[in-house]
């Protein structure tokens, strides 16, 4: 009996283990109503398995089921209230929730958007991504219902102390929103002079697109080629060069460059540099180039309706 019993426990967390390592292998693979129904099933004959509750929630924000993601992670913080993750998981999905209904409804669950945040920064000191979402919701929230760059800019002081790089991000995005926007580009060049990262080169590129700077912009993205060497650079630069149309032989030689060197861990697929190209020689009046290059756009993504509406643009030329 003893050893049925020994056998019976040793069987129970292998296929526990197995269960929820499939579910997390099924999330890695963007498989996310797999992922569920692994966890759901498993949760059956586990009703209380913390880790499985979680990789539930999980596979049900990846789908936006906010109202699911939200039963779940308020299962977890319930059982164990002094969980900073479990908190911040649960103002996430809320939040996430409020951004995807009328500003009306939204409105009477902003109090517990906040209380799960701040729950969890004080649960947590160290925790980088409450600090984050405090930053974030302070600054979007509209004063009358209690958004403050005051407060935003206290959690980006909090998370300067805890990563350099991160609070001087914070810093750009609160000061950019305050509308400072030279407070703004010193925060995100300090970024990368300290974190030097893809996001870091990303934020200012942005910045200095959003304020009308595309020369600006390719200069940021030209230094980040050049320390980075991300082949996906070429193609920022090609499509800042088409956007604004300037510097365009710049903008053609940079695409052609991506197109040469691409693969797909460079994330933007070729059609849309083909969509670049026919851009910029729509720019510089070459008809013949450009249909050829928005014909081959249009091949590689037909249901792009952008690359249609293009091609009758340059039809007209």
């Amino acid at each position: 009996m003893k050893k049925f019993l020994c056998i019976f426990f040793i069987s129970s967390f292998c296929f526990s283990q197995t269960s929820k390592e499939k579910a997390q292998s099924y999330i890695a693979e963007k498989a996310f109503l797999k992922a569920q129904n692994e966890m759901e099933s498993f949760l059956e004959s586990n009703a209380n398995d913390k880790e499985a509750i979680e990789i539930l929630g999980d596979a049900y924000g990846h789908q936006k089921k906010w109202d699911e993601a939200i039963e779940q992670y308020e299962k977890l913080k319930d059982k164990e209230p002094n969980n900073a993750n479990y908190h911040y998981k649960y103002g996430g999905a809320l939040g996430m929730k409020a951004l995807n209904i009328s500003k009306f409804k939204a409105l009477g669950i902003i109090g517990d958007v906040k209380r799960a945040f701040l729950k969890a920064a004080e649960l947590d000191p160290n925790h980088i991504d409450t600090r984050w979402a405090l930053v974030e919701l302070y600054v979007s929230l509209p004063g009358i219902v209690g958004g403050s760059n005051s407060k935003a800019l206290k959690y980006a002081n909090e998370l300067q102390k805890l990563s350099k790089v991160d609070g001087y991000l914070a810093k750009g995005y609160v000061y950019e929103y305050d509308d400072e926007p030279e407070l703004a580009e010193k925060y995100y060049r300090l970024a990368i002079k300290v974190g030097g990262s893809v996001t870091c080169y990303d934020k200012l590129t942005t910045f200095y697109e959003n304020h009308g700077k595309p020369e600006k912009a390719i200069d940021n993205l030209e230094k980040a080629q050049q320390k980075l060497q991300r082949n996906a650079m070429h193609y920022q630069i090609g499509k800042v060069c088409a956007d604004y149309n300037l510097q365009l032989d710049k903008g053609e030689k940079c695409l052609k460059a991506y197109l040469s060197n691409y693969s797909t861990k460079d994330g933007v697929p070729k059609a849309w540099a083909y969509y670049r190209m026919a851009q910029i020689y729509k720019h510089k009046k070459n008809k013949k180039e450009a249909l050829k290059w928005i014909d081959k756009a249009i091949a590689g993504l037909p249901k792009i309706k952008v690359f249609k509406e293009e091609k009758v643009t340059i039809s007209q030329l």
